[in-house]
């Protein structure tokens, strides 16, 4: 068994604001001190994480003059050269300042959607001067309660117009970037504009750039609004658009509650990791969740230890459903094996006529049992620890 202590192999990354968060709700002030960045990546190496990843705002206050910018990049600059950590992907904050109150890209004020394009051109350098290769846009004002105040139609042109800005802006500056759209169905707005996983999809495929662009799906909102994320990412890998993930935990029907990953939706979690790991897929596992508002700094550091420790034994959970001799036999039963038989027979030039000619005998085919209710149990068991 292994003792799932975490190496950089395993490609997991934080947040600065993931780690930095204080534990201030909207009904409450902050619980714990700041965290400087450069301890935060000292730190995160020491656990055994791969990377560091952060919003614009999350390292260079806004205001900040261009030598305070460059003295504040440089300092963490060689805190990920001591360390050997990454800053794999970088954001914008297009949500916490005021003037974003009726949304950033798709704000009706022409002079707001500027700005906020000349914020994010803006940190879009400073990810790539830190060695980003994913740049994430979370819509987190992109949205409306009042709808007679929003023509949605209008305000998706004006979102396709950003993002096609600033695929342009990184192709022009020669950056090895990719964007990547991360959904949500509501908060802080009543309704967020790109909800879900299939509705970026959709968007993406009216894009000028839509080889440049893919989705950042996120545990905590696609489970909020009760749907499977790990159907989400399943559709995104099958569309060979998963840029990026975040991980946390989440109570579906619940505000965005960025609990430590797999501290809720332990089944969930678990196929997710089976989905990733038996994909091969090569990017960062992000957690992008924080520590409960009742702990303290030390609490922070046993949160981070929790997500990956999580992670590696839902990964060898994952291992032994694929070598435990029961379940493959009820996956057998359940003819898991036999999605990957084309429906259509061969060949293609007969294939309508050959299938006219099959003969079906319907009750028989009705009366078989799957056995699911026996392969659900075997599965139980194994998260239990029981097998």
């Amino acid at each position: 068994m292994s003792d799932y202590t975490p190496t950089p192999e395993d490609l997991f990354t934080f947040g600065l604001w993931t780690v930095g968060n204080r534990g201030r709700d909207p009904f409450g002030h902050e619980t714990r001190p700041p965290i400087d960045p450069v301890e935060a990546v000292h730190r995160l190496s020491d656990l055994g994480a791969y990377g560091v990843n952060f919003h614009d705002d999350d390292l260079v206050p806004p205001g900040a003059s261009i030598a305070e910018r460059d003295q504040i990049v440089a300092r963490f600059q060689r805190a990920l050269e001591e360390t050997g950590m990454r800053a794999p992907m970088a954001t914008t904050n297009l949500f916490s300042q005021p003037i974003f109150k009726d949304g950033a890209f798709t704000a009706n004020d022409p002079k707001v959607r500027r700005y906020a394009l000349r914020k994010t051109i803006d940190a879009i350098d400073l990810g790539a001067e830190l060695g980003a290769s994913v740049y994430v846009m979370w819509g987190g004002r992109e949205g409306v309660e009042c709808d007679a105040a929003k023509d949605i139609p209008a305000a998706l042109d004006c979102y396709a117009e950003a993002i096609n800005a600033c695929c342009a802006y990184i192709t022009e500056q020669g950056y090895a970037m990719e964007l990547a759209i991360e959904p949500k169905p509501n908060e802080p707005r009543g309704n967020l504009l790109l909800p879900t996983v299939g509705h970026a999809l959709a968007f993406i495929r009216e894009l000028e750039y839509p080889e440049m662009v893919g989705v950042n799906p996120e545990f905590a909102h696609e489970t909020m609004s009760g749907l499977s994320f790990h159907h989400a990412v399943a559709q995104a890998l099958w569309a060979d658009k998963l840029f990026h993930i975040d991980l946390n935990g989440q109570v579906p029907g619940k505000y965005d509650q960025d609990f430590r990953f797999g501290a809720e939706g332990q089944k969930d979690a678990f196929y997710l990791v089976k989905l990733l790991e038996e994909a091969e897929w090569l990017g960062m596992r992000h957690f992008d969740a924080h520590a409960y508002r009742t702990d303290d700094i030390a609490g922070v550091w046993d949160f981070v230890r929790g997500c990956m420790r999580t992670y590696l034994i839902l990964k060898e959970k994952a291992e032994r459903f694929a070598e435990d001799s029961e379940i493959q036999d009820a996956l057998a039963v359940a003819k898991v094996d036999q999605l990957g038989i084309p429906t259509l027979p061969e060949p293609a030039e007969t294939r309508f006529a050959t299938l006219r000619k099959e003969t079906f005998d319907v009750d028989e085919l009705a009366s078989y049992g799957y056995g699911h209710e026996r392969l659900d149990q075997l599965v139980t068991e194994l998260l239990f620890g029981v097998r």
